[in-house]
């Protein structure tokens, strides 16, 4: 039997989760694991629930069914196969650490994903990627040629039928419009100094200060740079004795760690938005196991 997953978001109401339950338990349904959160503030409600379907009910079934309720509570919901691997694009500049933990990861089946292209505005990774099997884009970014860049990056995002595009340290600045055409379908990491130490060098900037924490920050992304609905966050410590090397090396390993937290959180469809934040479920037992271990 398949592992299926149900996401709900809609107006915050008494009923909602006795309404879903009964729902499951109608169409045959067992219900194995259950997030739900009731935003006070916003008056919103999410929830997500795996199931397996002992009738042998499918997606669409499901959801013909589910319908009728969904209209009731002005849900807006989706049922998915857990066993379906979201199929993802990914961007790297020259900073290639997120983009080779992602490729491990994705080789032992570790994230959910199917990773179906690499773009770079460089050549650096290109033999990395190939020998994955992997396709390989380079489409080069000048002031000039912005805007055609980015439609052959969006005609490549359609044509692999892509959910989500993650930039693995891609250092372009996307356009309003596309962030708006991907709204909740980009995800981005940096390191946490922002707004304290912008620009070039921020670890160097750190170690002159004195900083005793790093960390990254993986979001969705926005028209407002590195200001969109935070996903996953995290820190390492580093005392005097570190060097300003040590910052890089240190934060490269808190971003690439970061960030793949971030894509299983989107790709297990855990992570939900919340206006300017996201609402972000704990992972459902069995869903960090890997195939493989190498």
């Amino acid at each position: 039997m398949n592992k299926l997953c149900l996401t709900v978001t809609c107006p915050s109401r008494r009923g909602i989760v006795a309404a879903i339950s009964g729902f499951l338990a109608e169409q045959g349904c067992n219900i194995h694991d259950a997030s739900q959160f009731d935003d006070i503030e916003t008056g919103n409600f999410f929830m997500r629930m795996s199931f397996s379907s002992e009738a042998g009910k499918g997606l669409a079934d499901l959801d013909a069914a589910f319908s009728e309720l969904s209209k009731t509570f002005e849900m807006e919901h989706a049922f998915y196969d857990e066993a379906q691997k979201m199929r993802v694009v990914i961007m790297v500049s020259r900073f290639g650490h997120c983009l080779n933990d992602l490729l491990y990861r994705w080789r032992i089946g570790a994230l959910p994903i199917e990773i179906v292209a690499v773009i770079s505005n460089h050549m650096d990774y290109q033999k990395v990627v190939v020998n994955h099997d992997i396709p390989f884009h380079c489409i080069r970014v000048t002031p000039q040629n912005k805007a055609a860049a980015e439609a052959q990056i969006m005609a490549i995002v359609e044509e692999t039928e892509a959910e989500l595009v993650v930039l693995a340290r891609y250092m372009q600045i996307l356009s309003d419009e596309m962030c708006t055409k991907m709204s909740g379908r980009i995800i981005n990491i940096h390191h946490s100094f922002l707004p304290s130490f912008k620009g070039a060098n921020p670890y160097k900037q750190a170690f002159l200060r004195g900083v005793k924490l790093i960390g990254a920050t993986s979001h969705y992304v926005t028209g407002d740079l590195d200001e969109g609905p935070i996903i996953e966050q995290d820190t390492v410590r580093v005392t005097h004795a570190q060097s300003a090397d040590d910052y890089v090396s240190l934060g490269r390993d808190v971003e690439a760690a970061v960030l793949a937290r971030a894509i299983h959180a989107h790709a297990r469809r855990r992570s939900f938005l919340n206006g300017n934040k996201t609402v972000v479920f704990p992972a459902s037992p069995g869903s960090y196991s890997s195939d493989r271990m190498g």
